[in-house]
């Protein structure tokens, strides 16, 4: 989740004061305070409104398309395959 110093600093770097963050999410100013002091946890959909309120977004990106993933997948193994295999001799086991 979001640290309340991260929150406190989104905050300061858009000069808004807390009350006015507040105001806008709907919350109470001194829950704010508590989020931004680390005395309590904002919940997902707190945290995303307090963001939005402070004029950032939110963007959530994803790993790498699964048809390119099995591909490279596919690659490694070929390539795998291709390596001579030349197995070790069995270790003699100590008495």
């Amino acid at each position: 989740m979001i640290s309340g110093r991260t929150l406190r600093r989104l905050r300061l770097a858009r000069g808004r004061a807390q009350h006015e963050v507040a105001a806008a999410v709907g919350i109470p100013a001194p829950v704010l305070s508590a989020y931004e002091r680390g005395r309590r946890q904002p919940g997902l959909e707190v945290a995303g409104r307090i963001i939005e309120a402070l004029g950032y977004r939110i963007e959530f990106r994803t790993g790498l398309d699964p048809a390119v993933q099995a591909r490279k997948l596919e690659d490694a193994l070929t390539l795998a395959e291709a390596l001579p295999f030349r197995p070790r001799p069995m270790p003699v086991a100590r008495r």
